[in-house]
């Protein structure tokens, strides 16, 4: 029996609602259902006509933006722009969820981070310069965080900042160094977290941390959800005039347990050891004594295992009259923090100026520092120190007093006192430490001293100190 020929056109497959897979002479021919198409539409990105799609449009952007060449990549948008601060042109993106508009970067996010006590939750208010670079958790809390008040949420999204802390500052500084050295632009993350803790060793168990902590798991979040990894560049420490324990030596401890507390806390979000900052406290217009002020010796040189660097004393910083840093003190401070930042990130040290020995000299005082470089007393005085350069003489029987400072010709580490006579009695040598209250943009304690490092804003002022005359 002849074998009947195969037919030019038919069906191979046929469902109740019609024929799903038929063939002719260009092929085979599918008929697919609109929720196969949806689905196909949907996972090419593609938005067709009649056909619900579950992806959102690629444009999820504020019409008002000066953008081109937008593109989808996975769940974010890309763009070029001209957005406003000093960024300016260059690519940006915003996630298809919604989230701030984000500068586009390499490297990982970055953060800088803070705890302390109420004065350190205070910022300037404005965007930072690099404003979609300085970014905090989208959480609507904003740069200085939750005060003590509440718990933080947990996120992966990042925003601009709102307002300028001294850590929202330091990111914005090391952003313009890098643009001017023509290197690349990172995201920073930053936030404080404080708490109204009366001692430092609560300080290290209270909201502040645990706050923290989020900070930490948020950071991994984001740089999760951007495809890239995390670091902590700094964890700024600001807390001394808070502590009420009344001793220097409990001060000193807490703060040590306090930066194991934070070094244990990012150790479980999978970050490494951080660098702790800290700008010496000086006290205010009234405050220029007590335990808070002095266990800050005691830590500057026993801080355990932690890499703690006392990036300046507190009487660069401007203060208005509550005894909080003005919007010109945090930046002050913020610049003098990056520079000390940089330096140890560099492999370097960043020393300030420190008075380890008070000895006699016939009749006048010897000061033996330790230094970076050569000591110089600054002559333009920027602080209102006065001759003394802010050296002074507590305990004296006889009435001597200093008539003169100077660095000592032979030896450029070590500050000549001369006095009016050879002092007598139980004698300390203080230098901004214990002065009279006063008035003024800077705190009551303040000095001259410094190392001849550096030019203008960026110097290494000398630290406080108060030593027993020996010899």
């Amino acid at each position: 029996m002849a074998e009947k020929p195969i037919p030019a056109e038919g069906v191979i497959i046929r469902a109740e609602n019609g024929d799903v897979i038929r063939y002719d002479a260009t092929g085979l021919v599918l008929r697919l259902s609109d929720k196969v198409i949806a689905d196909i539409a949907a996972r090419l990105e593609l938005a067709l006509p009649g056909v619900a799609a579950d992806a959102p449009p690629v444009l999820d952007l504020p019409d008002d933006i000066d953008l081109w060449a937008p593109r989808r990549e996975g769940d974010w948008v890309l763009f070029q722009a001209s957005m406003p601060g000093a960024d300016g042109p260059r690519g940006y993106r915003r996630h298809v969820s919604g989230g701030g508009i984000l500068a586009e970067a390499q490297g990982p996010l970055l953060a800088i981070l803070g705890i302390g006590g109420a004065r350190a939750g205070l910022g300037s208010p404005g965007p930072a310069r690099f404003r979609w670079h300085v970014l905090g958790p989208a959480d609507d809390i904003g740069a200085v965080g939750q005060g003590g008040e509440g718990q933080a949420a947990a996120t992966d999204a990042l925003e601009p900042v709102r307002e300028l802390t001294v850590e929202a500052l330091i990111a914005d500084e090391l952003l313009a160094r890098r643009r001017a050295a023509h290197r690349s632009l990172p995201l920073v993350l930053v936030r404080t977290e404080t708490d109204m803790a009366a001692t430092a060793h609560d300080l290290g168990l209270g909201a502040a941390v645990a706050n923290l902590d989020q900070a930490f798991a948020n950071l991994v979040s984001a740089s999760a959800r951007l495809g890239v990894g995390a670091r902590v560049l700094a964890v700024v420490l600001d807390y001394a005039l808070e502590d009420l324990t009344g001793d220097p030596v409990a001060y000193r401890d807490g703060m040590i347990a306090l930066m194991e507390r934070v070094t244990r806390g990012m150790a479980k979000a999978g970050l490494a050891r951080p660098v702790f900052l800290a700008a010496f406290d000086c006290g205010t217009h009234d405050v220029t004594r007590g335990p808070g002020l002095e266990g800050q010796w005691e830590l500057s040189w026993n801080h355990d295992d932690h890499q703690l660097v006392f990036a300046a004393p507190s009487y660069a910083f401007r203060i208005d009259d509550t005894g909080r840093l003005t919007d010109e003190g945090r930046v002050e401070k913020a610049v003098l923090l990056t520079e000390a930042l940089l330096a140890v990130q560099g492999g370097g040290r960043w020393l300030c100026p420190v008075v380890q020995l008070a000895e006699r000299a016939g009749a006048d005082i010897r000061l033996v520092c330790e230094a970076q470089e050569a000591l110089v007393i600054d002559r333009d005085d920027p602080f209102g120190a006065g001759a003394l350069a802010g050296f002074a003489l507590e305990g004296v029987t006889n009435g001597a007093t200093i008539t003169g400072v100077a660095i000592d010709q032979a030896d450029s580490r070590v500050v000549v006192l001369t006095c009016s006579k050879a002092p007598e009695g139980e004698v300390f040598v203080t230098y901004a430490h214990a002065a009279a209250p006063g008035a003024g943009p800077y705190p009551a304690n303040r000095g001259a001293l410094r190392g001849e490092f550096g030019d203008g804003a960026i110097r290494r002022w000398a630290l406080p100190a108060r030593l027993r005359l020996t010899g």
